[in-house]
């Protein structure tokens, strides 16, 4: 895919995860005991040969940064094409000046100038919140002999949840063509458009172009639903293993599903690795006494008490007497002496002290921001 470049959208807001936001953004919340979510979709562009990826910033990015760098992990360091950050006002033709984007178009405005000076002739849009291990040559291939305008991808299942309202789903033809988008129907929520798109680089400037001169601003309604007759839009199903992060309680589901062995080998196992940031640990410690199931504990890490169905991230010490059990604890947090927790969420750097209680839900786990003592 050397004729396509990548622009993801890494700044997406949802009200449900602002405890986890706080300090950044959805794509580099902490995933999987040594991820960020950022890292899925990044590594699925590079597995399938893009070269060149934009990362479309609102605010909140400092932490994105710090993690991606200069693209080394993913092999975009290079001389020619590679990672670009693209935070507001780096670019003067948005028509919001990248205060506030309203909505997708807006942000492409405000890169317009990048995409203008790319070579390509593919774009593949995406949001950053999707946990797959994918590859597009074969989704560029279908749009190709379709003679599509926009491709689509979904994935095929049934989405009643409340955190999937503000998506839109796809009607299709037998032929795959969209014949009509809704966004939160009320019935028929089986096509959910997971927010990745591949369109024609020229096609993209001139949409962008019509929505700036008209004030509007939204992908989905000003140029999926607007025109949905007047173009060919289709949809491209994945039939891999793929979540979106909606919510705290899909992100707790998303990290649980880790732990079983079907989904870790759709997503590790494959030819096509997921990169991170490499930080370099000393293998971790189970001392006598210790007990640890079902779970998933990343190096550097200090086990003394009881751990069970549950994901750990790196430099985590959990003390003699602590029980963890179902639960997300974070890179270097420390659970002292004869915690408990169940379905709790620690985010980094938090401190549990000796004969604390705590108790959350599978739909609604206690979640603790980053750096809290409790």
């Amino acid at each position: 895919m050397l004729d396509t470049m990548g622009l993801i959208f890494t700044y997406k807001y949802e009200e449900d995860l602002k405890t986890l936001t706080q300090v950044r953004s959805i794509s580099s919340i902490p995933f999987g005991g040594r991820y960020r979510i950022i890292d899925f979709l990044l590594s699925s562009m590079v597995n399938s040969g893009i070269t060149k990826v934009g990362m479309i910033t609102k605010n909140n990015y400092q932490s994105l940064m710090d993690h991606v760098g200069y693209g080394k992990e993913w092999d975009l360091s290079r001389k020619r094409d590679g990672l670009y950050i693209l935070p507001p006002f780096s670019h003067g033709d948005s028509f919001n000046y990248g205060v506030n984007y309203r909505g997708r178009m807006e942000a492409l405005a405000n890169t317009m100038s990048f995409i203008r000076r790319s070579t390509s002739e593919y774009v593949l849009l995406s949001d950053a919140d999707i946990i797959c291990n994918v590859t597009f040559d074969k989704m560029l291939e279908f749009h190709k002999e379709k003679g599509a305008d926009i491709t689509l991808m979904f994935k095929n299942g049934k989405f009643t949840d409340e955190s999937y309202n503000q998506f839109c789903f796809l009607a299709m033809d037998k032929d795959s063509r969209v014949t009509d988008v809704a966004i939160n129907p009320a019935k028929d929520r089986k096509n959910l458009c997971i927010g990745t798109a591949i369109i024609r680089k020229s096609l993209l400037e001139s949409l962008i172009q019509e929505c700036q001169s008209h004030n509007l601003y939204s992908f989905r309604r000003d140029v999926l639903q607007a025109n949905v007759k007047d173009l060919k839009i289709y949809g491209y199903e994945c039939k891999a293993y793929m979540d979106l992060i909606t919510s705290v309680s899909s992100y707790f589901d998303a990290n649980m599903d880790l732990l079983k062995e079907d989904i870790r080998k759709d997503l590790f196992d494959s030819e096509n690795q997921i990169f991170t940031k490499i930080r370099d640990e000393v293998p971790s410690v189970y001392r006598n006494g210790s007990k640890v199931s079902n779970s998933l504990v990343a190096d550097g890490c200090v086990i003394e008490g009881t751990v069970e169905n549950s994901i750990i991230f790196r430099g985590v010490r959990i003390r003699k007497g602590a029980v963890v059990s179902n639960s997300i604890i974070m890179q270097d947090c420390e659970i002292q002496s004869s915690s408990q927790l169940n379905y709790v969420i620690a985010d980094k750097d938090v401190v549990i002290r000796e004969n604390r209680k705590l108790f959350g839900y599978q739909k609604y786990p206690t979640v603790l921001s980053k750096g809290s003592v409790v």
